[in-house]
């Protein structure tokens, strides 16, 4: 029996086979996961309805079951119909989320096509499809180390 919140055998099983430096993106429901991902990464779509489940949610279970070492956001447009000023909402929560959990990792936002190139990575394993409407939702978990 599991102990943390995440409880999906798919997704368990991948990150229990995952290591050091390994990528998960966890990617809103606008997000092109058939064709904007590693070469070896799994999709598992979670998409069951508009807004269920979100990210942040699917944040939390994963951080309840992996060390992260790093998160990435896809950067905000400046100009353009997705342009916003500022930070978007969602990273507020997240933000939240991951203080919960317990870690010193600050997001970190870097250019769409930059974002899409370190998706398409080998070192990416799994992309979690939400069905999370709000934009700039998509971030990228580096796994860390085990210290314990």
């Amino acid at each position: 029996m599991l102990r943390h919140k995440l409880i999906h055998p798919q997704i368990s099983a991948i990150l229990a086979a995952a290591g050091h430096h390994s990528t998960v993106l966890i990617a809103d429901g606008n997000y092109p996961a058939a064709s904007k991902r590693g070469p070896r990464a799994e999709l598992i779509s979670l998409n069951l309805m508009p807004g269920v489940p979100t990210c942040d949610q699917v944040l939390e279970a994963v951080l309840s079951a992996v060390p992260v070492e790093a998160i990435q956001t896809m950067e905000t447009e400046t100009s353009g119909p997705y342009a916003l000023d500022g930070d978007p909402p969602v990273w507020d929560d997240y933000r939240k989320t991951i203080r919960a959990a317990g870690l010193d990792v600050d997001l970190q936002p870097i250019d769409k096509w930059k974002f899409y190139e370190a998706v398409s990575t080998p070192d990416h394993v799994l992309t979690i499809q939400t069905a999370d409407q709000q934009r700039y939702a998509n971030i990228l978990l580096t796994i860390g180390v085990r210290m314990d």
